[in-house]
């Protein structure tokens, strides 16, 4: 076993830190413990975030944020703006320098977020030494993530390598509005549905999805951005009449908030999962070539000290030698998701005991 290095000496503690973690809502959901452990140990620091464009909603008003910096992450990508993108990106990067951060940290460990951390110039740049894209050239200070760790507790080693205490894990979710006009329009009692996946190889069928919903003795709501509101209606339309439509129709405050009320949550391995989870609401998760080891649904005190009011979260998959596989796309026989039934998941939740009090 690689020993771990030990923590960083700081002659007098940093008055700014910057967090590099741009997308996609899951790793920024995961990112929050880190977050807390920070401040906890630096509580004088300012600390910055930079985030993608659209995410940065969701991180608006954190309290233990004092500054998000918005990456134009998609359109900076149009190479046929470049004559437009080149002076916005250097005019990031000067403001990044003007700041002088005393500690840049990449949590994403890609090219870009490696450039971006370079680009702070803080004297300490910290990162994952197993990162992609060559970004640890880039770091000062770096140590082993590991494969077979969750992300959460991935991005806890390099706060311990700050010297934060990570015994005890919170996860802070940035403010929203628990009673938002919307929630006036479900029913008393519902379940969240969240059908839509990153990659295609991880999403369930939307036609099971549907008849999940059919099966259950209370309704569930059906969310998802614009771009996968067909996804949502094709469960819908499978439902008979059990699944209301919310596709698009809500932003990431606005989200919490439906999640936050319903009485437990379905999901591929998506973003809004790992919200539920933050949020202490039992997650059943469909898993198909993931692994719920590095992204499955998490909160220590659930696994630790699960009730009957609130088990520990289920994750649902197949045991398959191929899995994981990672693949984006389905293979041509795509058993780890086609032999996961209806009626599995369905017996699942209701072994639960969940629905006893709906």
């Amino acid at each position: 076993m690689t020993p771990t290095p030990p923590s960083i000496s700081f002659s007098k503690p940093p008055a700014k830190i910057l967090i590099i973690k741009p997308s996609a809502l899951g790793d920024i959901v995961h990112t929050l413990p880190f977050l807390a452990a920070l401040r906890s140990k630096f509580p004088a620091a300012e600390i910055h975030w930079v985030v993608a464009r659209g995410l940065h909603t969701f991180l608006e008003g954190h309290a233990m944020i004092n500054k998000l910096w918005i990456m134009d992450k998609e359109r900076w990508k149009q190479l046929s703006r470049f004559h437009k993108i080149i002076p916005e990106i250097n005019n990031f990067r000067k403001a990044l320098a003007a700041e002088q951060f005393d500690v840049s940290i990449d949590l994403s460990g890609l090219l870009r977020s490696g450039l971006v951390t370079f680009a702070a110039g803080a004297r300490y740049r910290l990162g994952f030494s197993d990162s992609d894209e060559g970004s640890p050239f880039f770091y000062t200070h770096k140590i082993a993530g590991g494969s077979q760790i969750h992300a959460i507790d991935r991005y806890l080693k390099l706060a311990a390598l700050l010297g934060c205490e990570t015994s005890q894990i919170s996860q802070p979710l940035p403010p929203y509005h628990a009673d938002i006009p919307l929630l006036s329009s479900l029913p008393e009692h519902f379940c969240v549905i969240a059908p839509s996946a990153g990659k295609e190889a991880n999403r369930w069928p939307a036609e099971r999805f549907g008849a999940l919903a059919a099966s259950l003795p209370l309704p569930s709501v059906v969310i998802s951005t614009k771009a996968d509101a067909g996804v949502v209606a094709a469960v819908v339309a499978a439902s008979k009449g059990k699944a209301i439509n919310l596709a698009g129709k809500t932003g990431l405050k606005e989200l919490m908030a439906v999640i936050a009320k319903s009485q437990f949550f379905i999901s591929n391995d998506t973003g809004p999962m790992h919200i539920a989870a933050a949020l202490d609401i039992p997650v059943f998760a469909i898993f198909g070539p993931a692994n719920p080891i590095r992204t499955g649904p998490y909160n220590k005190q659930l696994i630790d000290k699960p009730t009957e009011e609130r088990p520990s979260h289920k994750v649902i998959q197949e045991q398959l030698p191929c899995i994981p596989c990672y693949r984006q796309k389905p293979c041509s026989h795509w058993t780890c998701m086609r032999n996961i039934t209806v009626e599995k998941v369905s017996n699942t939740i209701l072994r639960s005991g969940l629905l006893r009090s709906t």
